[in-house]
Order: structure tokens, then C-alpha cells, then sequence
């Protein structure tokens, strides 16, 4: 991938180990995929129905590709987030639609229904806008979601990102077919981002 930055892993927070997949995590995400499917189907197209391990285990390795070659396409270059203690595999995010011209990336996430509400996804989030500003050198980040997907939209809110427009009729909810709209936020610097302790090697 031309103009591609280093990129220096795994990312620890007080709480989270983030890093990419390596082969065999298929079995961890399908777990974590298949306990989150009622709530995933609500609002992520490819959680219509119930995902089987030989998915996971294509998404796994399509990912691992993607990170050695640094694809611009899908998955792109997903992130599991683990449990800094326990390991357990909590959620996915990662840097989508890369654009190193710019250079800009959006950032994607879920959360494993059992580890919602405990401010994990914020602090990953927190963790990967810290390090595409500041490894990566982005000079944009964005995140979209359902206006209706509440806990999802919280996220960039806490984080002080910008909410940047919102695409009237853009998507269809996967669970009920209605249309609904798309909430685009943004960040283009640190200012004012929460503070938290972030660590990933040096190069």
C-alpha cells in the first residue's frame, strides 16, 4: 500500500489489549458474534442471521491478509479488542475506507453484549483516536451509525467528536427493513479528547 504509516501493535489501555487477528481467534469471535447476535442484527448488515465458524473463520483470515499486504478493501484493517486480564475477546473495531492521500480513515465497532455499558468501547475508541492521530499521523476521523442505534452513537459523542451531518433515508435497518438515517461524526485533532492512558511499541 502506497504512503501506508508503521503500524506498531498491540494497543494497551488501563483495562483493553487491542490488536489485530491472528489465525485461530475464529473460534473467540464466533462466541463473542453469536451471544451479540440479537443485538447486532438490529443495526450491522452482516449480522442478519447467525454467523457460523467457518465465517468467522473466513473473516479471520481475510484479515490477516489485509494486514499483511495493508488492503484498501474488505474487512479492511479490523482490530479484536481483549480483556486485558481476563483475554476474553469484548468486541471488533478497526480503521475502514483508509484514505492516506488525505491521509483519513473511519473507525468501525461492536461490543459483545455482555460487556456492554461498562465504558469499554468508549475507552477503545478513545485508545484508536489517539493512536490514528498520533502513529498513523490522520489528519481526519470518522464514524457513522443508525440514528437509532443509541448506545452506538454515544461513543463519538462522549469522545467530543463533531457530529458532522446526518444522510436523510441512507441505510435500511437489517432487522425491520425500514428505511432510517445515517449520523456522520467526525474528529481532526486530540482537542479536548478525554484523557487516558495509551500505550502500542515504539517503532
Amino acid at each position: 500500500m502506497p504512503n501506508a504509516p508503521l503500524f506498531p501493535m498491540p494497543i494497551e489501555t488501563p483495562r483493553l489489549l487491542i490488536r489485530p487477528p491472528q489465525l485461530g481467534d475464529e473460534i473467540a469471535l464466533n462466541k463473542a458474534v453469536m451471544e451479540s447476535h440479537d443485538n447486532l442484527k438490529k443495526f450491522m448488515s452482516w449480522a442478519e442471521r447467525p454467523q457460523s465458524m467457518e465465517e468467522s473463520a473466513e473473516y479471520i483470515r481475510l484479515s490477516v491478509d489485509n494486514w499483511i499486504l495493508k488492503k484498501l478493501e474488505e474487512p479492511w484493517l479490523p482490530l479484536l479488542i481483549f480483556d486485558k486480564n481476563s483475554l476474553e475477546l469484548i468486541g471488533n473495531t478497526g480503521f475502514h475506507h483508509m484514505n492516506w492521500d488525505i491521509p483519513s480513515a473511519e473507525i468501525g465497532y461492536w461490543i459483545r453484549t455482555s460487556q456492554s455499558g461498562k465504558g469499554l468501547m468508549t475507552e477503545a475508541i478513545n485508545a484508536l483516536t489517539r493512536y490514528a492521530f498520533q502513529q498513523l499521523g490522520l489528519k481526519r476521523i470518522s464514524m457513522t451509525c443508525d440514528i437509532l442505534n443509541i448506545p452506538s452513537k454515544r461513543v463519538p459523542e462522549r469522545l467530543g467528536y463533531s457530529l458532522e451531518g446526518q444522510l436523510k433515508f441512507h441505510r435500511r435497518t437489517p432487522d425491520t427493513g425500514e428505511l432510517s438515517d445515517t449520523l456522520i461524526y467526525s474528529r481532526y485533532g486530540l482537542d479536548s479528547l478525554p484523557e487516558l492512558e495509551v500505550s502500542w511499541p515504539s517503532q
